[in-house]
């Protein structure tokens, strides 16, 4: 598929209104229409301290916990709220903990032991592709 320019594309979209609304400003949206899909999942152990505490997971329900050293997995969810069936499955998959979960945003952190983590994320992403119907991306693993 060619690439179109701002010019075509507002001409093809405004067709006939384009020479009357050429000499205005005009202001274009993006927008994403939710559909069923798991877009992100990702299984990684971070070398660096600072990532565990600038995700937080050193703060509120974890005050006082060391997370240091455990594997985080990423799940990335449409519709948003999709995300608390996400953390209950993971949680009955395997032995992890929630580390931030934002039914607003749809994304959802679980921590713990490496082969733990991984089958939680497993798990989840294929429960949600073969019980529940979602487009669902692959695990990438870090």
């Amino acid at each position: 598929m060619a690439s179109l320019t701002s010019k075509e594309l507002l001409e093809k979209i405004f067709h006939d209104d384009y020479e009357h609304l050429r000499a205005r400003t005009l202001r274009m949206t993006r927008l994403r229409i939710p559909g069923k899909e798991v877009c992100l999942a990702h299984v990684f152990t971070p070398t660096d301290s600072s990532i565990y505490q600038n995700l937080g997971l050193h703060i509120g329900v974890h005050e006082g916990e060391d997370h240091t050293g455990e594997t985080i997995g990423l799940i990335r969810f449409t519709p948003w709220e999709a995300v608390v069936v996400a953390a209950d499955t993971a949680l009955k998959a395997a032995d992890v903990e929630i580390g931030f979960m934002d039914r607003f945003n749809g994304s959802l952190i679980i921590t713990g032991q490496r082969s733990q983590v991984d089958t939680a994320v497993s798990e989840t992403v294929s429960f949600f592709g073969n019980e529940l119907g979602f487009a669902v991306c692959e695990v990438m693993r870090s």
